[in-house]
């Protein structure tokens, strides 16, 4: 068997993108994967495609190597999530010709569901707005989640987050988890974010995400040194060598790699190995992930000792839901893995078609301009963001 092409399909609906791929054989098996959703990405999935054509596609380890060789190493996210859409794909296409799923493949799996979280201040949580405080209708939707069976929620928003996790804890109580994620942007200064996570320390958080932007290794460590709350952070970061620092030196409680951007199922498996060595958790990031990457997540997560949460959006646009088939179910706040060959699902060939889309050039955080394009932001007045008044 050989590998003959590699395609890639963009599809989405109101700015929400997602980004796929297909490798192809010539005997008529091909593999899906799913990388993050960036024009510089797509485009590098057909240059990392070029030294792949004619090879045998078992041998997936040989074929990574080639992709990662073929730009002298170390290529960031761009080149992770590239090589993550094809490596995905080759265990999908292996996974269909030998008949087992993916996570057989990954030396068998240690659970059969795993436990999710979702979003409770997420814009695509609720469709319709209200007069009320936002506070009480962020601790609604909460409530909401919890009655469904969630027993782990996930909060942001720098500037009203202890205003809003008062709510959300006042309302669901203590035996719900909460974590926190404050990425910017723009991010918090060291400084603040060391102030913030103290402040955030009474509510026993699950975790403190990412507060403080990840170029600077040290600034993450001086937060993780500082706050007595798990600290998590990774999401942003390609292939073990990027993550490496946070882990060999303990600056993370919980390592947090995206499937469309890390670089494979095997550097993934690689970086959980280095994390059990050192007691640290993984709970992998989703927030920009379609449902391909996600179920391909859900695939790893199954097979490691070390796995903590999965992170499931909901509410997504409504493309999400008819483009792959079957679709994941929450049933009391877990997922049941799939068992079908490979990762257990496809493309619907005729919502692919119905919601395609090209990947533009994409503004992200440079077009709200509120900070004055800053990438680093000291909060003010410094008093009332860490001591919000009360009713």
């Amino acid at each position: 068997m050989k590998i003959t092409e590699v395609k890639t399909y963009t599809v989405g609906e109101r700015g929400r993108n997602f980004l796929f791929c297909k490798v192809f054989t010539d005997e008529g098996i091909y593999g899906l994967g799913e990388a993050t959703a960036i024009p510089s990405i797509q485009t590098e999935i057909h240059h990392k495609a070029s030294v792949l054509i004619g090879e045998d596609p078992f041998n997936i380890e040989r074929c990574w190597s080639k992709m990662f060789l073929q730009t002298h190493g170390m290529t960031g996210i761009v080149g992770g999530g590239a090589m993550s859409a094809i490596e995905i794909a080759l265990h999908d296409l292996k996974g269909k010709a030998f008949g087992m799923p993916v996570w057989q493949l990954l030396g068998g799996r240690m659970r059969e569901r795993l436990r999710v979280y979702t979003h409770a201040t997420s814009g695509h949580t609720w469709t319709e707005r209200d007069d009320r405080p936002e506070e009480v209708v962020i601790a609604e939707k909460a409530r909401a989640f919890v009655d469904e069976g969630y027993t782990a929620l996930k909060m942001g928003g720098i500037q009203h987050i202890v205003r809003d996790i008062t709510a959300i804890r006042e309302e669901i109580g203590d035996d719900i988890d909460i974590a926190v994620d404050l990425h910017g942007m723009p991010w918090m200064t060291t400084r603040d974010a060391i102030s913030m996570g103290r402040r955030l320390e009474e509510f026993g958080l699950l975790f403190y995400e990412e507060p403080v932007a990840p170029e600077n290794v040290e600034a993450l460590a001086r937060v993780s040194d500082a706050v007595d709350i798990p600290f998590a952070a990774g999401e942003r970061v390609a292939y073990i060598y990027g993550a490496r620092e946070l882990i060999e030196r303990e600056i993370v409680d919980v390592i947090q790699p995206d499937a469309g951007r890390f670089g494979g199922f095997a550097q993934m498996k690689k970086l959980a190995g280095m994390a059990e060595a050192h007691y640290i958790q993984v709970a992998p990031h989703d927030g920009s992930l379609g449902p391909v990457g996600e179920i391909a997540s859900l695939h790893f997560c199954a097979t490691i000792p070390n796995f903590l949460i999965w992170e499931h959006l909901t509410g997504d646009v409504q493309c999400r839901y008819e483009i792959m088939a079957p679709q994941p179910e929450v049933v009391d706040g877990y997922m049941a893995l799939p068992d079908g060959p490979g990762l257990g699902v496809d493309l619907v060939d005729d919502a692919v078609e119905r919601y395609a889309t090209e990947l533009t050039a994409y503004a992200g955080y440079a077009q709200d301009n509120t900070y004055n394009a800053q990438y680093i932001f000291a909060r003010h007045p410094r008093a009332a963001w860490l001591n919000p008044p009360t009713e």
